[in-house]
């Protein structure tokens, strides 16, 4: 059942909005601007979500609606991982937010389970480099140390216009998290 679950960006991303708008229900168009996801994906997540059980249907002036079971079998322990792992993610944002004028925070490597990533946490902005290596080796628990980077809202522009691999990979890697985006790029 946990392998149809949590195979896809798509499946996340609807389960979240699914467990964080709980009494309501959505069409498939819908959920695709919502989510900014191609109509294809959504509805594909949609079956194998209402297969598994997660979610039941009707249909309503010739839509088709979908909404929770809330007696889906592990309901319960979803949604206690669904809103913990966006309350880390938003405590982390509050507290590094905190430190300094931040335009942008990108969140990847051990944030998202991805090992392969040249970075952790990229920062854009002015930011207290004591105070936010003392928070993430001291009161952040992670597996590993955290490798962070912090460049100036002038750098990250510079570096948007010459296409850097680096910043263009972080910054448009569907599996990171942008949880402050004070920046338009």
């Amino acid at each position: 059942m946990l392998k149809k679950i949590f195979t896809s960006n798509t499946r996340v991303k609807l389960l979240t909005v699914f467990i964080l708008n709980e009494d309501e229900e959505f069409y498939i168009r819908e959920l695709t601007r919502k989510l900014d996801e191609q109509i294809n994906s959504i509805r594909r997540e949609l079956d194998n979500l209402k297969k598994a059980g997660f979610l039941k249907s009707k249909v309503k002036n010739r839509k088709k609606y979908y909404l929770v079971n809330k007696s889906f079998c592990i309901y319960p322990e979803l949604k206690a991982i669904i809103k913990k792992s966006l309350s880390e993610e938003s405590d982390i944002s509050k507290e590094i937010q905190k430190m300094g004028d931040i335009k942008l925070l990108v969140l990847s490597g051990v944030f998202v389970e991805k090992e392969t990533n040249p970075v952790d946490m990229l920062i854009v902005g002015q930011v207290d480099r004591d105070g936010l290596t003392h928070y993430l080796n001291h009161e952040l628990s992670t597996t590993r140390p955290v490798k962070f980077a912090i460049i100036s809202e002038e750098d990250f522009r510079y570096r948007i216009n010459l296409n850097d691999k680096f910043i263009k990979e972080l910054t448009q890697d569907p599996e990171n998290k942008i949880p402050i985006k004070n920046i338009i790029f």
